[in-house]
C-alpha cells in the first residue's frame, strides 16, 4: 500500500493492521522530527543486555543441541517440563502454525483481539466466531483462542480449562501478568503461545514458543524443521530465561512506567481503557486527529480500524519526549 500525504486518511489507515511500521511513517511524515519514538508496539524499551551471538555463532548452522538448552531454559521459566516446549521463530509463527496443526474447522475468539489469530484461522479455512469470555462453556467451536492478558484492552482472564475442546492461550504478555499463566498446565487440549520479545525487548530476535503436549510440539518441531531459530534468538534466549534478577526487577518497573504513562495520558485528556504494563489503551474522541499530530511530532502511537476513538501507548524510551509531544496536542 502506499502511503498518502502526511495528515490524511490514509496517511493513517496504514498503521491500522499492527505496530511497527517505522518506515512507513517516516514516508507519512516526511517533516516530522527524528528520531522517532515508536510507542506503537508493546515492547520493552529497555531491553535485557546480556549475552549476544559472536560472529563465530552466525557462521554456522545453530546446532539442535542449543535449541534443546534455549527450550530447556524457557521451560524452567514457564514451569513446565522441556519436553512440552517448541522454540518458534516468534509467538507469531506459532499461532500461524497452530490452526493446521490442531486441525480444527471452527474456532471461536474472545473478542476484540490481537487479529493475527483471525487471520490465520480465516487461511486454514476454518469457521471463525467472536465470543466474550462468558460464552467459551456455551460455544460448539472445536477450538477456543483466549488471548491473556489481552491485547488490546489487557483484560485478564481467570480460571481457563480447556475442556474437551482445543484451548489456545496467547500469553505472549504473559510475563506482566505471571498470576494469569496457564503454561505451567499445558497439555492435553490446552496449548500456550508465549513471546520472548516483548518482555526482553529484544522483538528483532524473533523467539517465541508453543506449549502443549509432547505429541504436538513433536510435530511443532517438525513444521520448522531443524534449524527453527537463529543463532541470535539461542543465545539471548537461553541466558536471559535465566537471569531471573532481571525478570523480577523488570516486572517491577514495568508497572511503575505505566503508572507514570497512565498520568500522563489522563493530563492530557485520554481516557485510560486499559491493558498491560507494556501498552496502554486509551480513548479520545479526536484520536485520529491526536494520532496525526502525534505522529507530525515524530511520535508512533497504534490506532484501530473499528474502533476510531482508541489510541495505544506503548511505554517511551525518552518520557520528556512524549510529554512534549502531549502538552502541544
Amino acid at each position: 500500500m502506499s502511503v498518502s500525504a502526511p495528515g490524511s486518511d490514509l496517511a493513517a489507515e496504514v498503521f491500522l493492521r499492527h505496530g511497527g511500521r517505522l518506515a512507513a511513517a517516516k514516508r507519512a511524515f516526511p517533516d516530522a522530527p527524528t528520531p522517532w519514538l515508536d510507542l506503537s508496539t508493546g515492547i520493552n524499551p529497555r531491553p535485557w543486555k546480556g549475552a549476544r551471538a559472536t560472529p563465530a555463532d552466525l557462521a554456522r548452522l545453530p546446532d539442535p543441541e542449543a535449541v534443546a538448552a534455549l527450550e530447556a531454559a524457557a521451560a524452567g521459566a514457564f514451569g513446565v517440563s522441556s519436553e512440552r516446549v517448541a522454540a518458534v521463530p516468534g509467538a507469531e509463527a506459532g499461532l500461524r502454525a497452530l490452526p493446521r496443526l490442531l486441525d480444527a474447522r471452527s474456532v471461536a475468539m474472545v473478542s476484540p483481539t490481537y487479529g493475527g489469530h483471525a487471520e490465520a484461522w480465516r487461511l486454514a479455512g476454518a469457521k471463525i466466531e467472536a465470543i466474550s469470555a462468558g460464552q467459551i462453556a456455551a460455544t460448539d467451536a472445536e477450538a477456543v483462542v483466549v488471548v491473556n492478558p489481552n491485547n488490546p484492552d489487557g483484560a485478564r482472564h481467570e480460571s481457563l480449562a480447556a475442556g474437551d475442546r482445543w484451548l489456545v492461550v496467547d500469553e505472549s504478555f504473559g510475563e506482566t501478568a505471571p498470576e494469569l499463566s496457564v503454561a505451567s498446565q499445558a497439555g492435553g487440549r490446552l496449548v500456550v503461545l508465549r513471546s520472548f520479545g516483548k518482555f526482553y525487548g529484544l522483538a528483532g530476535v524473533r523467539l517465541g514458543f508453543v506449549i502443549a503436549e509432547p505429541d504436538l510440539t513433536a510435530r511443532v518441531r517438525a513444521q520448522f524443521g531443524d534449524w527453527p531459530v537463529a543463532a541470535e534468538a539461542i543465545i539471548a534466549g537461553t541466558a536471559a530465561y535465566a537471569d531471573v534478577t532481571w525478570r523480577e526487577r523488570t516486572i517491577r518497573r514495568l508497572a511503575r512506567d505505566a503508572a507514570r504513562l497512565d498520568a500522563m495520558l489522563t493530563a492530557a485528556g485520554f481516557e485510560i481503557l486499559g491493558g498491560t504494563s507494556l501498552f496502554r489503551l486509551t480513548s479520545a474522541p479526536d484520536a485520529k486527529a491526536r494520532f496525526t499530530r502525534l505522529a507530525e511530532q515524530g511520535v508512533l502511537t497504534r490506532p484501530f480500524p473499528d474502533r476510531p476513538t482508541w489510541l495505544r501507548f506503548g511505554l517511551p524510551k525518552t518520557w520528556s519526549r512524549l510529554a512534549a509531544a502531549l502538552e502541544a496536542l
